[in-house]
């Protein structure tokens, strides 16, 4: 799905069992955005997947709807991502792919949209093969839902700064007239 976003093509000799990193820019929404993006290919062990969890700032968890272990992997892999985030709510979105395989589907569209309604995320099917399916929609997506909990996380944080500067204000005023 990575190689499919960055490049537009299907690459048939790709090694999905590599780890790799890829740097991409992107204008969504009027803005530019700057993307690093770690396929992880499901290969690391624990340690290694702690800290590309505590790298990442959003999460395209992937499953074969040929393969109904894949999709039952995804939530434990969602409550592994909460636990390794706390207290931080995980930005994701959920993919079901190889779609152009419909004649071996093994988890149907609507078990992977129940799914995403309980993990409160987007979701889509799509076909890294064919390109089926919105697949730059869906990477889109997941920065606009980065975008939006860093301005949220930052407006908190803001005001939670301005509240300390002015109890900091007080305090000197309090000394200065005491």
């Amino acid at each position: 799905l990575v190689v499919r976003f960055l490049t537009k093509r299907f690459i048939w000799e790709y090694d999905p069992t590599l780890e790799s990193t890829y740097r991409h820019q992107a204008t969504i929404d009027d803005e530019v955005v700057s993307m690093e993006i770690l396929d992880t290919a499901g290969q690391e062990d624990a340690i290694q997947r702690e800290g590309h969890i505590r790298w990442g700032e959003g999460f395209v968890l992937v499953y074969d709807i040929t393969d109904r272990g894949s999709f039952e992997e995804v939530l434990p892999l969602k409550n592994l991502l909460d636990d390794v985030k706390k207290p931080k709510n995980v930005t994701l979105i959920l993919v079901g792919n190889k779609a152009d395989l419909d004649h071996s589907r093994q988890v149907s569209t609507e078990e992977g949209e129940k799914l995403a309604t309980e993990l409160a995320c987007a979701f889509y099917e799509c076909s890294a093969c064919t390109g089926e399916g919105n697949i730059m929609e869906a990477f889109y997506e997941l920065c606009r839902e980065v975008r939006r909990r860093k301005m949220v996380q930052g407006k908190t944080r803001r005001r939670s700064s301005t509240t300390h500067v002015k109890q900091a204000i007080n305090k000197m005023l309090t000394k200065i007239s005491s």
